[in-house]
């Protein structure tokens, strides 16, 4: 396979590799478009690579454009996995709107901005205040329903596969269960229904290379969000993932036999 990055980290030890640094993308326009996958492009790279130079891009292009942006991403949860989505509601920042949420939704509750990811911009709303606060920074309103969980999943998936999952621990201040941020890691049973849960939005929605954060309420599982490009704290295999990858690309590339059926290259059907 011929392969091109765009993230010499997130690609080390994959063989048959050419980096390129994102902003000389334009002067490598021939390789890119005779690359069989073009690896980790900026989203800013998209639309150029995939309708200027028909580039196959890893992740899937539902991978960058659902995970780009909560409100979305959100949107795509509710229309194929409607049960399992928390109460979310979501409005542009304007007194109205700011009143009819306070008024709308039970304490506490969850604020969060739409471009976020590690737990950054994610707020517990306990009272009037928290709510003002979050209020001022944000340019669209977008809340969802608390749940009483202490930890929650992440769920590793690359193409048709789980690769790994685990548990996030609450973070000694409370409330965030993302390493990052604090919270710890813990390997052992993992409910099925959420692993089913999380295979089945991946593979509705195309998403092949994400970490999705499930939290199961009782032994119901709700979706939370994916990241698209997730950390690897929590993969305690160096080699898991590139494999997985690798083996992803290997099984879902171009046939390179020259003498397989179709049309020569060069020759198109003609109407009659």
């Amino acid at each position: 396979m011929k392969l091109i990055s765009f993230d010499v980290f997130r690609t080390l030890g994959f063989p048959n590799v050419q980096t390129l640094k994102p902003e000389h993308f334009f002067a490598h326009k021939d390789a890119l478009a005779d690359a069989d996958w073009v690896l980790f492009p900026g989203y800013w790279q998209l639309n150029a690579l995939l309708y200027g130079l028909n580039c196959r891009i890893f992740p899937s292009e539902a991978s960058y454009r659902i995970g780009h942006n909560k409100i979305e991403m959100t949107r795509a949860f509710e229309m194929v996995a409607p049960e399992h989505t928390p109460l979310t509601l979501i409005e542009p920042n304007g007194p109205t709107q700011r009143d009819l949420l306070w008024d709308t939704m039970t304490l506490p509750f969850v604020a969060k901005k739409p471009k976020a990811s590690m737990g950054e911009g994610v707020w517990l709303i306990q009272n009037r205040l928290d709510w003002v606060r979050y209020c001022e920074i944000t340019d669209v309103l977008y809340v969802q329903e608390y749940l009483p969980i202490e930890k929650d999943l992440r769920i590793v998936i690359v193409g048709d596969k789980v690769i790994t999952a685990y548990w996030r621990h609450q973070a000694d201040q409370g409330f965030y269960n993302n390493v990052a941020r604090g919270g710890w890691v813990e390997y052992g049973e993992v409910p099925q229904a959420a692993l089913d849960l999380a295979m089945r939005v991946a593979t509705t929605l195309g998403v092949n290379h994400a970490g999705f954060d499930i939290a199961m309420v009782g032994d119901y599982p709700y979706l939370i969000e994916f990241n698209r490009l997730f950390g690897n704290q929590g993969l305690n295999k160096g080699t898991e993932l590139r494999d997985a990858i690798l083996a992803y690309l290997e099984r879902n590339s171009r046939p390179e036999d020259p003498d397989s059926p179709g049309t020569p290259p060069g020759d198109f059907p003609v109407a009659v």
